[in-house]
């Protein structure tokens, strides 16, 4: 059993293409849990390791994060690659709900890039120390000292660097460990050869120069480091060490790497530096909610002596099942041991627990506080909590996003209904971000996710696992239709078919209702003198409703409608239930177009989050797509633009947004209210379901 001190849970996040997958394909391949090197995009169509989907080997980025671990030294790391498309954002949000440190990945060349930004947030809401490490080196206009500078400008980090780099670009040989005073060099085909030698003589000026900066800065966080800096003595490596852990550790500060793990360089004083600056599961405060004490808080302990508690943080449907991921934070856990499910109280059996490694299972007995496992078997839902049954703790899950973009979508061969089903039921299971419901009025399936390839590759999916193709289409918006003027109305309705006949009468107006009414619809009776018999008053009610369903501008439902019936008439005979409801129904028919009827369309509050420089074109978008500006703010050279904008003008918006701000622009999204189309567009809706009517009659 590896001692807790030893252990490292990290994720590895940045912006798209920054060399994530490539980083963690050389950590494997140093700490041999790999014998062979394979790339991203490589020639040979195997593909990186931790990049197991075929789409993601097709596609060349990652769209699930994947766990595995391996041993460096003395320590055990488990590892997660998260992705870095902005569309798959709920995978970085798990991996750093359950992590304890993580690695900032940013190009030497882009620097601090938008997805650069929305991981380092994310990292920031669940406290997550890190270390920056400044990738491709080796690419022409490399430059990770401006990078640290981005990194303090844009991000407003605590920067310095603790590694400095021997040549840039094509003439990269390797990095200067400022701790050590240290030169590494990386030899061999793979860089696995490391040959550490003194310091070249022209950089060793420039190397004092930034151990100097980085004694200053750590001796915030260590008195005795502040002594020697303002004594202007040296300080040990092991006591600089210390320093810049504690500096780490208190997220007030970041160390700053750089290497290019495309040419394997760098990479092992990463995995060095991960065992000394990023901490251990037991010097990471995490808190449950106690359910039998008021939800009061429990701060847990990584300890194996201790109740049981995990959190389920990821789901898959694996070869044998659902194979659910789970960290674990106070106690141990056995195979073939009984645990129960916070939320639902259930208890399950562990009849596997495994280590993944990408998508191969080593099989393990036990496993214990700061533990990342996998068990086969256990039914749950994405964020639950597991204990031992001794008590009822529950943690707090991870930041769901709101989905930003909708799609219709059906099966385009019947026979694959009960596939398209399971699909869907499974991937709004495993994805948080992936919703589905049904639009009653459509009679659509709407799928709702966190952007347009975030959906195209769920389509993908089902075609590929489930053998079910799709069509997808832009949903229909839920239009409505009112009434703007109050009109009078008296309607005769008269039937003779041999026998007993219909016979009925009614009179009295309708009328808007007030904008601020909660109801969309209010029947008043006010006839007196059993001009209708009482029994009869409901029917005309039923009638008004059945008909207003259905609105004869575009065919959606009549909202904000008084019906009031004060005057009618009766035949002993004729009348009945049936003839007030056809009367009722004919009347709204006859007298819908003299009140003056609209087109209503759903309006949605906008926010739209850009750099700066991107102001014209975001507010540009906004007034092109009919959006009425509310207001401007900017705070920390971002622009946040709040607007009121129709619904039917948002799809294809969060792509036309990402092209327009170089992909740094984010926009949330929700319903706000009801309003009148403009005349020239309700008209041409009008016409539309006019041809299309037509066209269906003939």
């Amino acid at each position: 059993m590896v001692d807790i001190i030893n252990v490292r849970n990290i994720g590895i996040s940045a912006h798209i293409d920054s060399g994530k997958t490539t980083l963690t394909e050389r950590i494997l391949f140093y700490t041999k849990k790999i014998h062979k090197i394979e790339e991203v995009r490589g020639k040979s169509g195997v593909g990186a390791t931790m990049d197991f989907m075929d789409l993601e080997r097709e596609k060349g980025i990652t769209i699930q994060s994947a766990a595995t671990y391996c041993e460096w030294k003395n320590s055990v790391i488990n590892i997660i690659d998260t992705p870095g498309h902005v569309d798959f954002t709920i995978e970085v949000e798990r991996a750093l709900r359950v992590l304890d440190g993580a690695i900032l990945v940013l190009c030497a060349v882009s620097g601090v890039q938008s997805q650069s930004i929305t991981v380092d947030r994310q990292m920031t809401r669940y406290h997550v120390p890190r270390i920056a490490f400044v990738n491709k080196m080796d690419r022409a206009g490399a430059d990770p000292i401006r990078v640290m500078k981005q990194l303090r400008d844009k991000l407003a980090h605590n920067a310095h660097l603790i590694a400095l780099p021997i040549g840039a670009e094509d003439k990269f040989e390797g990095v200067i460990d400022l701790v050590e005073m240290k030169a590494w060099y990386f030899d061999g085909d793979n860089g696995e050869k490391i040959r550490i030698e003194e310091i070249p003589a022209n950089l060793l000026k420039e190397a004092k120069e930034y151990r100097h900066e980085l004694i200053g800065a750590t001796g915030d966080f260590d008195e005795e480091v502040m002594h020697l800096y303002l004594e202007d003595k040296d300080v040990a490596p092991e006591l600089l060490k210390r320093a810049i852990r504690t500096a780490t550790l208190s997220l007030k500060f970041t160390p700053v790497m750089m290497g290019s793990a495309y040419k394997n360089k760098g990479v092992q004083l990463l995995l060095d530096n991960i065992a000394n600056y990023l901490p251990n599961p037991s010097e990471v405060q995490n808190e449950a909610h106690d359910q039998r004490n008021n939800e009061a808080k429990i701060v847990l302990e990584s300890v194996p002596n201790k109740s049981f508690v995990g959190l389920a943080f990821k789901l898959e449907d694996g070869r044998f099942g659902q194979l659910t991921y789970m960290r674990i934070y106070q106690g141990k856990v056995s195979k073939g041991d009984w645990i129960i499910n916070s939320v639902n109280e259930k208890k399950v059996k562990i009849p596997r627990l495994v280590r993944m490694h990408a998508d191969e299972m080593n099989d393990i007995e036990s496993a214990s506080a700061g533990d990342i496992v996998a068990m086969f078997g256990v039914e749950c839902a994405s964020g639950d909590t597991f204990t031992d049954g001794t008590i009822r703790y529950t943690m707090t899950s991870m930041f769901v996003p709101n989905a930003v973009i909708s799609l219709a979508v059906s099966p385009k061969d019947k026979g694959a209904t009960a596939n398209f089903s399971k699909a869907l039921n499974r991937f709004s299971k495993e994805d948080p971000t992936f919703r589905v419901h049904r639009d009653e009025e459509s009679a659509q399936t709407i799928i709702s996710g966190m952007g347009e390839l975030h959906l195209e590759i769920y389509i993908e999916r089902m075609k590929r696992e489930y053998a079910c193709e799709v069509i997808a289409g832009k949903p229909q918006v839920a239009f409505r239709e009112t009434i703007t003027q109050k009109t009078d109305f008296v309607w005769q309705h008269k039937k003779q078919t041999g026998g007993s006949g219909q016979y009925a009468k009614i009179a009295g107006y309708f009328e808007p209702l007030p904008v601020d009414a909660v109801e969309t619809y209010e029947f008043v009776d006010e006839v007196v003198g059993g001009k209708i018999p009482r029994e009869f008053i409901p029917s005309c009610d039923k009638g008004f409703q059945e008909q207003l369903k259905k609105g004869l501008l575009i065919g959606f439902p009549v909202v904000g409608v008084r019906a009031v019936v004060d005057d009618g008439a009766y035949h002993d005979v004729d009348s009945s239930d049936l003839a007030f409801r056809i009367c009722a129904m004919t009347a709204v028919r006859e007298f819908y177009n003299a009140c003056k009827p609209v087109v209503l369309e759903p309006i949605m509050r906008l926010q739209t989050q850009a750099p700066e420089e991107f102001q014209g074109a975001v507010v540009g978008q906004i007034n092109q797509r009919r959006g009425v500006i509310a207001g401007t703010s900017t705070s920390n050279k971002y622009v946040q633009v709040d607007a009121e904008v129709p619904l039917s003008e948002m799809f294809g918006y969060s792509t036309d947004l990402r092209s327009s701000t170089q992909g740094k622009g984010e926009f949330q999204m929700e319903f706000l209210k009801y309003a009148p189309v403009p005349r020239n567009v309700q008209d041409l809706m009008v016409k539309q379901y006019q041809e299309k009517r037509a066209a269906e009659n003939k």
